[in-house]
């Protein structure tokens, strides 16, 4: 699993991040981050990445 921060342009993922939310409700915004989530987590692939990202967030309450 990758820690070190390995993104091209955080700065710019962040801002479609903000702007993808934008004019969303709580509920609206919550069902975007979970189709976000699967999205990304079929891109990733590999279970045991899989598994240790979450792990590694569950430790980041």
């Amino acid at each position: 699993m990758k820690t070190e921060l390995n993104l091209q342009d955080a700065d710019g993922f962040y801002e479609q991040l903000l702007n993808a939310h934008e004019g969303l409700n709580a509920e609206q915004s919550e069902q975007l981050n979970m189709r976000l989530i699967l999205l990304l987590a079929n891109q990733v692939g590999d279970a045991l990445v899989l598994r240790d990202c979450i792990e590694s967030a569950q430790k980041l309450k």
